[in-house]
């Protein structure tokens, strides 16, 4: 069964496309939206592995002409010698303005390929092909692309929508245990910020630590939900002017802790799920929602097999200096997503330093 969901947005329309079995149907896909014929496909080894020849079969099927570059896996990858990499072989292949990238792999894959997309003869087409679950409901939706700086995560970006996201849950197959756990985080924190009713079925599934344990009804309502309350949010505000910041639940102390521990010893959804329960505490600290609201949400991270305590190595103190680089502060101060009850969260940039170590130093 495929579900098609349209973004629409004041300068960019485009859709999202979630259909079992649809990447040996790129091709057709890509041909509906009159492109150029020149096709750069990014990815890195081991999912080009499983997926390049399906996917470049079925591009060559609609008359495209189709060159690849793949980039080592991982966050430490995800850096601006990456992109000149990418400049050197779109150069090399001749990309015009009409030409695509795609991108075929996780979010740091789909990160890189929008920003080289973004920047490249000052904006080429680019289309997502996302295999991660993390990627499928969120980081492929939206227009976020970039790349990390030593002292930051994402620092350096653009936003830049993509012409088509393609989402084939068959992929998940080959995804990695952990890596389902990460995109599971990004599931969570939308039935916090937005969606009650997706939390409460996430509550009433039996097991959620393992793609295997989900019934495919239950992975489809994920993928749908998921990427439905993305579009609802970044719809109201595509450039993050105020709503879309809600999205980053969980994600300011998160992106400390994988700055801190060097883009490897955690991943981005093991970060995000200790950054929501450290919000958690926060908002409890702050009395903002009650306590059988803030264990439901970790009981539920639990569930999901994520880490539900922070590096041992790590000091408050580290966290909260790096805290103060991040590209949510605003005139100084950290704005923090904080829930009120499940479902919904608000803005603040009113969380001392004080609030914040005795919510991290509570175990």
């Amino acid at each position: 069964m495929s579900v098609i969901i349209p973004v629409t947005l004041p300068h960019t329309s485009y859709q999202i496309v979630i259909a079992p079995g649809s990447l040996s149907q790129l091709g057709t896909y890509l041909e509906s939206l009159k492109l150029g014929k020149k096709i750069l496909v990014i990815s890195n080894p081991e999912i080009f592995g499983y997926y390049g020849d399906l996917v470049v079969e079925s591009l060559k099927k609609s008359g495209f002409a189709v060159d690849s570059h793949l980039i080592s896996p991982g966050e430490p990858y995800k850096t601006l010698d990456s992109i000149a990499q990418i400049y050197d072989i779109a150069l090399e292949n001749r990309l015009e303005r009409g030409s695509t990238m795609v991108a075929l792999g996780g979010g740091v894959i789909g990160d890189m390929t929008g920003f080289a997309a973004a920047t490249w003869l000052r904006g080429i087409n680019f289309v997502q092909v996302p295999t991660s679950l993390l990627a499928m409901v969120d980081a492929s939706i939206g227009g976020k692309t970039g790349v990390n700086h030593p002292q930051g995560k994402n620092l350096i970006g653009a936003f830049y929508q993509p012409r088509l996201v393609l989402i084939d849950p068959l992929v998940l197959k080959t995804l990695p245990v952990r890596e389902f756990r990460a995109g599971m985080a990004e599931v969570i924190k939308y039935g916090v910020i937005w969606d009650r009713d997706l939390f409460t079925k996430l509550e009433q599934a039996e097991k959620l630590d393992h793609l295997d344990s989900l019934s495919d009804q239950l992975l489809q309502t994920i993928i749908n939900r998921s990427c439905q309350a993305k579009v609802d949010v970044v719809g109201q505000d595509e450039k993050e002017a105020g709503l879309r910041a809600i999205l980053n639940y969980g994600h300011t102390i998160g992106h400390a802790l994988e700055s801190l521990t060097g883009y490897g010893t955690i991943n981005h959804g093991e970060a995000v799920g200790m950054g929501m329960m450290a919000a958690g505490k926060i908002a409890l600290e702050l009395s903002l929602w009650n306590e059988k609201e803030a264990i439901r949400q970790d009981d539920l991270i639990a569930k999901v097999g994520l880490p539900t305590t922070m590096p041992q190595d790590l000091e408050i103190e580290q966290i909260i200096n790096v805290l103060q680089t991040d590209k949510k502060v605003k005139a100084g101060k950290v704005r923090f997503i904080l829930p009120t009850e499940i479902g919904q969260v608000i803005i603040s940039n009113r969380v001392n330093s004080e609030t914040i170590k005795t919510a991290l130093s509570i175990k």
